[in-house]
């Protein structure tokens, strides 16, 4: 059974940073590509960042380009995102989603598997 649990989700200051974790289990971590998503109240959900767990190679949304880093140790399975400088607008429930890796970046449509999500709150 495929299972993705994310974690690491609070409440923090602007400026501050979170680190989110996502732990895969029930298939091959190198197979597949895992991507974090949001989605804030009232607004529709959005790519955020996702790595292809073969060759690590990664794609970030442009209002997170520098402050958001994501990594994986495919050793544990785990993906995260290290979020810093953290804004208000970046208040949202967070997903981790898992998807079989190709060579193109993966629409959210096409990913098959998701996780509860995590709540992300940043106050001014």
């Amino acid at each position: 059974e495929v299972q993705l649990v994310e974690s690491g989700g609070g409440l923090v200051q602007a400026g501050g940073s979170l680190r989110l974790s996502c732990a895969a289990s029930g298939f091959t971590f190198d197979d597949y590509t895992i991507g974090w998503f949001r989605q804030a109240p009232g607004k529709e959900r959005e790519g955020v960042s996702c790595i292809r767990g073969r060759d690590g190679s990664t794609y970030y949304e442009n209002s997170v380009k520098g402050r958001f880093t994501i990594s994986s140790d495919n050793a544990k399975n785990t993906v995260y995102l290290q979020m810093n400088s953290l804004k208000p607008e970046d208040t949202a429930v967070y997903y981790c989603a898992a998807v079989v890796a190709t060579i193109s970046i993966p629409t959210e449509y096409e990913y098959d598997y998701w996780g509860q999500g995590t709540q992300v709150t940043v106050s001014s």
